[in-house]
């Protein structure tokens, strides 16, 4: 089954980014762990790792509080 990601802004809305499928779930976090911080400078605030329509985790790219 595709691994892909969704991306939110800060409002919870969905927003465009890329539309990268991936073959394995390891394969969809190694390529996150690559490019969340591009993400997070273009305002994507969370992201959801999806298995062809259900909803495997959501994750928040802001940093941590300190």
């Amino acid at each position: 089954m595709p691994w892909s990601w969704r991306y939110e802004g800060a409002n919870g809305e969905s927003v465009d980014g890329p539309t990268e499928t991936f073959s394995s779930q390891a394969d969809a976090e190694s390529w996150i762990g690559q490019t969340w911080r591009q993400l997070a400078s273009s305002g994507v605030t969370a992201v959801d790792l999806v298995e062809d329509d259900r909803v495997e985790y959501r994750m928040s790219l802001a940093p941590a509080a300190e």
